[in-house]
């Protein structure tokens, strides 16, 4: 067996298939019409949450084979190719290193606890991300929490939102807490809404996005709405209309269910990827003019604001055991509140002359 020798090593190349539960091989066929592009880069818009110099590093080794041969990470990707990658399973042996990571505690009692996640926090480890998470930093404040019986989660996650989304999420303490609430989640009778600024003007003031959820055929990253229910899952929306920029919009989004991306991949289905969202198009420029000095102003509000803009602004449920409704809100992260203020501004501006 061979080994990159480099920290959080994602490829690896086994000679046998003895470890094959702890390995996975992924292929992707290039398009008949792909244009000539290097091996890296064909891979970072298709392998999740791996940065360019694993996937540099893995291809220099050997780990990545096009149609059976290895190449180096200038190899330009031709029409019809077989891309083949051997990538180590994220990690999930129940042997989570604790680390000090602070955490933004809102509420807490001896059975739950609500935490504010920043942008930038994973919630559990994965490929590229063994070390740094939520979960770390949740084995570094408590010795032991429970696990929802019958999967391979993490102690004390009983839902997730992504590394870049912002807000509330609530940890279970005890075996009680995590499969009251893990029961809650599965019956959608949690509580959960966000506040999204995206791309373009709605007609209606409020409404439903219903639409099954499933990875994209194309870009192991992303997720798509699915025609058929054997290629996603059931995935239920609601928005309705906060505040009115004209090019963008601040929305409220209710999840009925949870689905990965549900928010990000259902407004890009109807139309309004959210703001600066680069993985489903959101970070160009969707609605507007062509004028310089509009395109200086989105540039500038994607300065401020870096990521999607997404956050999980409110969370409710019914306590584990005591018979009341606990119910949080968290305001979104100033730098969030100064884009919108930004907008507030141009669209005023727009509008007087």
């Amino acid at each position: 067996m061979k080994e990159i020798n480099i920290e959080n090593q994602d490829f690896e190349l086994l000679e046998e298939d003895e470890f094959g539960d702890l390995y996975e091989w992924q292929e992707f066929k290039a398009d008949p019409r792909q244009e000539p592009v290097r091996i890296d880069k064909f891979l970072m818009d298709r392998l999740r949450d791996i940065t360019r110099s694993k996937v540099q590093a893995g291809i220099e080794e050997g780990f990545v084979q096009v149609n059976g041969k290895t190449v180096k990470s200038n190899h330009k990707i031709k029409p019809h190719d077989l891309i083949t990658v051997r990538l180590r399973k994220p990690r999930n042996d129940g042997k989570v290193m604790p680390e000090q990571i602070p955490l933004d505690i809102r509420y807490e009692d001896d059975e739950v606890m609500i935490i504010y996640k920043p942008a930038g926090l994973v919630v559990h480890p994965g490929v590229g991300n063994y070390s740094g998470t939520l979960v770390n930093a949740l084995a570094w404040h408590f010795k032991e929490l429970p696990i929802v019986e019958g999967t391979n989660e993490y102690p004390g996650i009983v839902h997730r939102i992504d590394k870049d989304t912002t807000g509330l999420m609530v940890i279970a303490k005890t075996d009680l807490a995590i499969s009251k609430l893990a029961k809650q989640f599965f019956d959608h009778t949690i509580d959960r809404r966000y506040r999204a600024l995206v791309w373009g003007d709605f007609d209606e003031d409020e409404g439903t996005v219903t639409g099954n959820i499933g990875r994209h055929e194309r870009y192991a990253k992303m997720f798509t709405v699915h025609e058929d229910g054997e290629n996603g899952k059931h995935a239920v929306t609601h928005y309705r209309v906060i505040q009115r920029f004209g090019y963008v919009t601040l929305v409220e989004c209710q999840l009925e269910t949870g689905r990965t991306h549900q928010i990000r991949v259902h407004m890009k289905h109807i139309g309004h990827p959210l703001f600066n969202d680069k993985l489903y198009g959101g970070d160009k420029i969707v609605k507007g003019t062509i004028f310089t000095k509009y395109k200086e102003f989105i540039d500038n509000c994607f300065k401020m604001l870096p990521h999607q803009a997404l956050h999980a602004f409110s969370l409710g449920f019914q306590h584990p055991s005591k018979n009341e409704k606990i119910y949080l809100e968290a305001d979104m992260p100033e730098y969030f509140r100064a884009t919108l203020a930004k907008w507030e501004r141009y669209t005023e501006g727009r509008l007087s002359k």
